[in-house]
Protein backbone atom coordinates (compact mmCIF):
# COMPACT_ATOMS: atom_id res chain seq x y z
CA UNK A 1 0.00 0.00 0.00
CA UNK A 2 0.99 3.65 -0.35
CA UNK A 3 -0.06 6.82 1.46
CA UNK A 4 -0.29 9.42 -1.28
CA UNK A 5 -1.09 13.12 -1.11
CA UNK A 6 -3.82 13.58 -3.70
CA UNK A 7 -4.90 17.15 -2.95
CA UNK A 8 -3.49 20.30 -1.37
CA UNK A 9 -5.08 23.55 -0.27
CA UNK A 10 -4.39 26.65 1.76
CA UNK A 11 -6.08 29.73 3.16
CA UNK A 12 -4.78 33.10 4.32
CA UNK A 13 -6.77 36.03 5.71
CA UNK A 14 -7.24 38.95 3.34
CA UNK A 15 -5.79 41.34 5.90
CA UNK A 16 -2.12 41.84 4.96
CA UNK A 17 0.27 43.72 7.24
CA UNK A 18 3.65 44.79 5.87
CA UNK A 19 6.77 45.55 7.86
CA UNK A 20 6.22 49.23 7.18
CA UNK A 21 2.72 48.92 8.66
CA UNK A 22 4.25 47.51 11.85
CA UNK A 23 6.99 50.14 11.90
CA UNK A 24 4.31 52.81 12.02
CA UNK A 25 3.06 51.36 15.32
CA UNK A 26 6.09 49.91 17.11
CA UNK A 27 9.80 50.64 17.35
CA UNK A 28 11.09 48.58 14.43
CA UNK A 29 11.83 48.93 10.72
CA UNK A 30 11.37 47.06 7.47
CA UNK A 31 15.15 46.72 7.12
CA UNK A 32 15.57 45.25 10.61
CA UNK A 33 12.78 42.69 10.18
CA UNK A 34 13.95 41.61 6.71
CA UNK A 35 17.59 41.28 7.72
CA UNK A 36 16.87 39.36 10.93
CA UNK A 37 14.02 37.11 9.74
CA UNK A 38 13.44 37.29 5.98
CA UNK A 39 9.83 38.40 6.60
CA UNK A 40 8.26 41.15 4.47
CA UNK A 41 4.58 40.77 5.36
CA UNK A 42 2.09 38.60 7.22
CA UNK A 43 -1.64 37.89 6.94
CA UNK A 44 -3.78 38.76 9.97
CA UNK A 45 -7.22 37.36 10.75
CA UNK A 46 -10.03 39.67 11.80
CA UNK A 47 -11.77 39.40 15.15
CA UNK A 48 -14.44 37.01 13.83
CA UNK A 49 -12.06 34.46 12.27
CA UNK A 50 -10.91 31.42 14.26
CA UNK A 51 -8.59 28.53 13.45
CA UNK A 52 -11.48 26.34 12.28
CA UNK A 53 -12.58 28.95 9.73
CA UNK A 54 -9.18 29.03 8.02
CA UNK A 55 -8.91 25.25 8.35
CA UNK A 56 -12.26 24.79 6.60
CA UNK A 57 -11.24 26.98 3.66
CA UNK A 58 -7.93 25.15 3.23
CA UNK A 59 -9.71 21.79 3.55
CA UNK A 60 -12.28 22.66 0.88
CA UNK A 61 -9.49 23.66 -1.50
CA UNK A 62 -7.61 20.41 -0.87
CA UNK A 63 -10.75 18.32 -1.25
CA UNK A 64 -11.59 20.04 -4.53
CA UNK A 65 -8.23 19.01 -5.97
CA UNK A 66 -8.54 15.44 -4.69
CA UNK A 67 -12.11 15.20 -5.98
CA UNK A 68 -11.03 16.08 -9.49
CA UNK A 69 -8.67 13.09 -9.52
CA UNK A 70 -11.41 10.87 -8.05
CA UNK A 71 -13.90 12.16 -10.67
CA UNK A 72 -16.46 13.19 -8.10
CA UNK A 73 -17.66 16.36 -6.42
CA UNK A 74 -15.73 17.88 -3.48
CA UNK A 75 -18.80 17.24 -1.32
CA UNK A 76 -18.68 13.53 -2.17
CA UNK A 77 -14.98 13.38 -1.34
CA UNK A 78 -15.67 15.16 1.96
CA UNK A 79 -18.36 12.64 2.85
CA UNK A 80 -15.91 9.83 2.06
CA UNK A 81 -13.35 11.04 4.61
CA UNK A 82 -12.47 8.47 7.25
CA UNK A 83 -10.20 10.70 9.33
CA UNK A 84 -9.44 14.36 10.05
CA UNK A 85 -6.20 15.22 11.85
CA UNK A 86 -5.77 18.90 12.63
CA UNK A 87 -2.58 20.40 14.01
CA UNK A 88 -2.91 23.69 15.87
CA UNK A 89 -1.55 25.64 18.82
CA UNK A 90 -4.41 28.16 18.60
CA UNK A 91 -7.52 25.99 18.84
CA UNK A 92 -11.00 27.53 18.76
CA UNK A 93 -11.68 26.28 22.29
CA UNK A 94 -9.59 25.27 25.31
CA UNK A 95 -9.41 21.49 25.66
CA UNK A 96 -12.63 20.56 23.87
CA UNK A 97 -14.21 20.34 21.45
CA UNK A 98 -11.29 19.70 19.16
CA UNK A 99 -10.98 22.08 16.25
CA UNK A 100 -10.97 19.00 14.00
CA UNK A 101 -14.50 18.18 15.16
CA UNK A 102 -15.66 21.67 14.22
CA UNK A 103 -14.21 21.25 10.74
CA UNK A 104 -15.77 17.79 10.44
CA UNK A 105 -19.22 19.20 11.12
CA UNK A 106 -18.81 22.08 8.66
CA UNK A 107 -17.65 19.68 5.95
CA UNK A 108 -20.49 17.25 6.58
CA UNK A 109 -17.88 14.48 6.98
CA UNK A 110 -20.07 12.50 9.34
CA UNK A 111 -18.21 9.20 8.98
CA UNK A 112 -14.79 10.70 9.81
CA UNK A 113 -12.99 10.36 13.11
CA UNK A 114 -11.55 13.74 14.12
CA UNK A 115 -8.72 14.76 16.42
CA UNK A 116 -6.30 17.60 17.12
CA UNK A 117 -2.53 17.27 17.37
CA UNK A 118 -0.62 19.59 19.70
CA UNK A 119 3.02 19.55 18.64
CA UNK A 120 3.61 23.25 18.03
CA UNK A 121 5.15 24.16 14.71
CA UNK A 122 5.98 20.49 14.08
CA UNK A 123 2.28 19.64 14.23
CA UNK A 124 1.70 19.04 10.53
CA UNK A 125 4.65 16.63 10.35
CA UNK A 126 3.28 14.74 13.36
CA UNK A 127 -0.16 14.86 11.73
CA UNK A 128 0.98 13.24 8.48
CA UNK A 129 2.57 10.34 10.34
CA UNK A 130 -0.45 10.00 12.63
CA UNK A 131 -2.80 9.84 9.67
CA UNK A 132 -0.65 7.27 7.89
CA UNK A 133 -0.60 5.13 11.01
CA UNK A 134 -4.37 5.26 11.38
CA UNK A 135 -4.85 4.41 7.70
CA UNK A 136 -2.36 1.57 7.98
CA UNK A 137 -2.36 -2.19 7.83
CA UNK A 138 -5.54 -3.78 9.14
CA UNK A 139 -7.58 -0.59 8.91
CA UNK A 140 -10.56 -0.13 6.62
CA UNK A 141 -9.89 3.62 6.57
CA UNK A 142 -8.62 4.89 3.22
CA UNK A 143 -9.01 8.68 3.13
CA UNK A 144 -7.65 11.28 5.54
CA UNK A 145 -7.54 15.05 5.72
CA UNK A 146 -4.49 16.52 7.47
CA UNK A 147 -4.62 20.21 8.33
CA UNK A 148 -2.40 22.79 10.00
CA UNK A 149 -4.27 25.95 11.02
CA UNK A 150 -3.23 28.90 13.17
CA UNK A 151 -4.39 32.35 14.23
CA UNK A 152 -1.20 33.25 16.07
CA UNK A 153 -1.73 37.00 15.83
CA UNK A 154 -4.58 36.65 18.35
CA UNK A 155 -1.99 35.38 20.87
CA UNK A 156 0.86 37.72 19.99
CA UNK A 157 2.24 40.19 22.53
CA UNK A 158 2.25 43.36 20.46
CA UNK A 159 4.33 45.10 23.14
CA UNK A 160 7.22 42.67 22.56
CA UNK A 161 8.89 43.87 19.38
CA UNK A 162 11.26 40.89 19.32
CA UNK A 163 8.38 38.44 18.78
CA UNK A 164 5.38 40.37 17.41
CA UNK A 165 7.05 40.82 14.01
CA UNK A 166 7.41 37.07 13.55
CA UNK A 167 3.90 35.64 13.34
CA UNK A 168 1.07 35.42 10.84
CA UNK A 169 -2.21 33.56 10.38
CA UNK A 170 -3.09 30.88 7.85
CA UNK A 171 -3.99 27.27 7.18
CA UNK A 172 -2.85 24.49 4.88
CA UNK A 173 -4.33 21.07 4.21
CA UNK A 174 -3.65 17.88 2.32
CA UNK A 175 -5.78 14.89 1.40
CA UNK A 176 -3.96 11.62 2.06
CA UNK A 177 -5.24 8.46 0.39
CA UNK A 178 -4.26 4.87 1.03
CA UNK A 179 -3.76 3.43 -2.44
CA UNK A 180 -2.80 0.10 -3.94
CA UNK A 181 0.32 0.79 -6.04
CA UNK A 182 -0.05 0.12 -9.75
CA UNK A 183 3.55 1.00 -10.57
CA UNK A 184 6.84 -0.17 -9.07
CA UNK A 185 8.84 1.85 -6.54
CA UNK A 186 7.97 3.75 -3.39
CA UNK A 187 5.16 6.29 -3.40
CA UNK A 188 3.65 8.82 -1.03
CA UNK A 189 4.86 9.12 2.55
CA UNK A 190 7.77 6.72 2.91
CA UNK A 191 9.46 7.70 6.18
CA UNK A 192 8.99 10.01 9.16
CA UNK A 193 11.27 10.99 12.00
CA UNK A 194 9.54 12.43 15.08
CA UNK A 195 11.22 13.69 18.23
CA UNK A 196 10.91 15.93 21.25
CA UNK A 197 13.02 17.58 23.94
CA UNK A 198 10.77 18.49 26.83
CA UNK A 199 13.67 20.08 28.70
CA UNK A 200 13.19 23.08 26.41
CA UNK A 201 9.48 23.53 27.19
CA UNK A 202 10.08 26.91 28.83
CA UNK A 203 11.59 28.35 25.66
CA UNK A 204 8.29 28.54 23.74
CA UNK A 205 4.98 28.48 25.57
CA UNK A 206 1.63 29.97 26.49
CA UNK A 207 2.30 30.43 30.21
CA UNK A 208 -1.16 31.39 31.44
CA UNK A 209 -4.55 29.75 31.18
CA UNK A 210 -3.77 26.05 31.52
CA UNK A 211 -4.14 23.83 34.57
CA UNK A 212 -0.55 24.62 35.65
CA UNK A 213 -1.25 28.35 35.83
CA UNK A 214 -4.99 29.00 35.46
CA UNK A 215 -6.74 32.33 35.69
CA UNK A 216 -8.41 32.66 39.11
CA UNK A 217 -11.83 33.95 40.01
CA UNK A 218 -11.67 37.65 40.74
CA UNK A 219 -8.21 38.06 39.21
CA UNK A 220 -7.66 41.20 37.16
CA UNK A 221 -6.14 40.24 33.83
CA UNK A 222 -4.15 43.05 32.21
CA UNK A 223 -3.22 41.10 29.08
CA UNK A 224 -4.72 38.12 27.25
CA UNK A 225 -2.85 34.84 26.89
CA UNK A 226 0.16 35.36 24.64
CA UNK A 227 3.04 33.36 23.28
CA UNK A 228 6.40 33.71 25.03
CA UNK A 229 9.65 32.78 23.27
CA UNK A 230 13.33 32.62 24.14
CA UNK A 231 14.47 33.45 20.62
CA UNK A 232 18.14 32.53 20.93
CA UNK A 233 17.43 29.18 22.56
CA UNK A 234 14.84 28.30 19.93
CA UNK A 235 17.21 29.35 17.14
CA UNK A 236 20.01 27.12 18.46
CA UNK A 237 17.62 24.20 18.89
CA UNK A 238 16.12 24.69 15.44
CA UNK A 239 19.40 24.72 13.49
CA UNK A 240 20.52 21.49 15.16
CA UNK A 241 17.07 19.90 14.77
CA UNK A 242 16.97 20.68 11.05
CA UNK A 243 20.42 19.31 10.29
CA UNK A 244 20.11 16.26 12.55
CA UNK A 245 16.67 15.32 11.20
CA UNK A 246 17.76 15.67 7.59
CA UNK A 247 20.79 13.48 8.32
CA UNK A 248 18.69 10.83 10.05
CA UNK A 249 16.06 10.66 7.30
CA UNK A 250 18.75 10.27 4.65
CA UNK A 251 20.64 7.62 6.64
CA UNK A 252 17.52 5.55 7.30
CA UNK A 253 16.73 5.39 3.57
CA UNK A 254 20.34 5.14 2.35
CA UNK A 255 20.06 8.42 0.44
CA UNK A 256 22.09 11.56 -0.10
CA UNK A 257 20.97 15.17 -0.42
CA UNK A 258 21.49 14.83 -4.18
CA UNK A 259 18.54 12.42 -4.23
CA UNK A 260 16.21 15.03 -2.71
CA UNK A 261 14.51 17.43 -5.12
CA UNK A 262 13.47 19.95 -2.47
CA UNK A 263 13.43 20.47 1.29
CA UNK A 264 10.38 22.25 2.68
CA UNK A 265 11.18 23.55 6.17
CA UNK A 266 8.93 25.15 8.74
CA UNK A 267 8.93 28.84 7.89
CA UNK A 268 10.17 30.34 11.15
CA UNK A 269 13.21 32.43 10.24
CA UNK A 270 15.25 32.58 7.05
CA UNK A 271 18.43 32.70 9.12
CA UNK A 272 17.73 29.23 10.50
CA UNK A 273 17.60 27.86 6.95
CA UNK A 274 20.75 29.75 5.99
CA UNK A 275 22.64 28.33 8.97
CA UNK A 276 21.37 24.79 8.32
CA UNK A 277 22.32 24.97 4.63
CA UNK A 278 25.81 26.11 5.57
CA UNK A 279 26.25 23.24 8.04
CA UNK A 280 25.02 20.74 5.47
CA UNK A 281 27.18 22.19 2.71
CA UNK A 282 24.29 22.73 0.27
CA UNK A 283 22.95 25.74 -1.59
CA UNK A 284 20.15 27.64 0.14
CA UNK A 285 17.89 27.10 -2.86
CA UNK A 286 17.69 23.43 -1.86
CA UNK A 287 15.22 24.77 0.71
CA UNK A 288 11.91 26.36 -0.29
CA UNK A 289 11.00 29.58 1.54
CA UNK A 290 7.85 31.67 1.36
CA UNK A 291 8.28 33.24 4.81
CA UNK A 292 8.58 36.64 3.15
CA UNK A 293 4.83 36.67 2.46
CA UNK A 294 3.31 34.69 5.35
CA UNK A 295 5.76 34.98 8.27
CA UNK A 296 5.66 32.18 10.85
CA UNK A 297 2.28 30.42 10.67
CA UNK A 298 3.41 27.55 12.93
CA UNK A 299 1.76 24.22 11.98
CA UNK A 300 0.30 25.79 8.82
CA UNK A 301 3.60 26.84 7.27
CA UNK A 302 4.58 23.53 5.65
CA UNK A 303 1.16 22.70 4.11
CA UNK A 304 0.87 26.29 2.84
CA UNK A 305 4.27 25.87 1.17
CA UNK A 306 3.26 22.47 -0.26
CA UNK A 307 0.14 23.93 -1.81
CA UNK A 308 2.01 26.87 -3.30
CA UNK A 309 4.59 24.57 -4.87
CA UNK A 310 1.98 22.09 -6.06
CA UNK A 311 -0.29 24.64 -7.70
CA UNK A 312 2.51 26.29 -9.62
CA UNK A 313 3.75 22.94 -10.92
CA UNK A 314 7.05 22.96 -9.04
CA UNK A 315 6.52 19.40 -7.74
CA UNK A 316 6.77 16.66 -10.34
CA UNK A 317 5.52 13.11 -10.07
CA UNK A 318 8.30 10.99 -8.63
CA UNK A 319 10.12 13.90 -6.94
CA UNK A 320 11.54 13.02 -3.54
CA UNK A 321 10.78 15.87 -1.16
CA UNK A 322 11.49 16.36 2.52
CA UNK A 323 9.53 18.33 5.12
CA UNK A 324 11.33 19.50 8.24
CA UNK A 325 9.79 21.08 11.34
CA UNK A 326 10.64 22.26 14.84
CA UNK A 327 8.65 24.07 17.48
CA UNK A 328 7.07 24.27 20.90
CA UNK A 329 7.45 21.34 23.21
CA UNK A 330 10.17 21.41 22.10
CA UNK A 331 9.40 19.14 19.17
CA UNK A 332 11.04 18.33 15.86
CA UNK A 333 10.56 15.97 12.93
CA UNK A 334 10.52 15.39 9.23
CA UNK A 335 8.82 13.43 6.46
CA UNK A 336 10.17 11.91 3.27
CA UNK A 337 7.57 11.93 0.51
CA UNK A 338 7.65 10.68 -3.07
CA UNK A 339 5.36 13.05 -4.93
Amino acid sequence: MAFEITGTGMAAPSGRVTNDDLAAKIDTSDEWIRSHTGIEARHVADDTTAASDLALEAAVNALSMAAEARKESPEETGRSLDLIVLATATADYFGCPSTACLVQEKLGASRAAAMDVAAGCTGFIYGLETAAGLLGVGSERRLALVIGSEVLTKFTNWDDRSTCVLFGDGAGAVVMEKTDPQRPGKRGLIRSVLGADGSGAEHLLFRRGGSRNPYKEGETVDKPIHLEMNGQAVYNFAVKAVTDTIGKLLALEGLSLDDVALIIPHQANARIVQAAAKRLGVQEDKFFLNIQEYANTSSASIPIALDELNRRGALKQGDLIMTIGFGGGLTYGGNLIVW
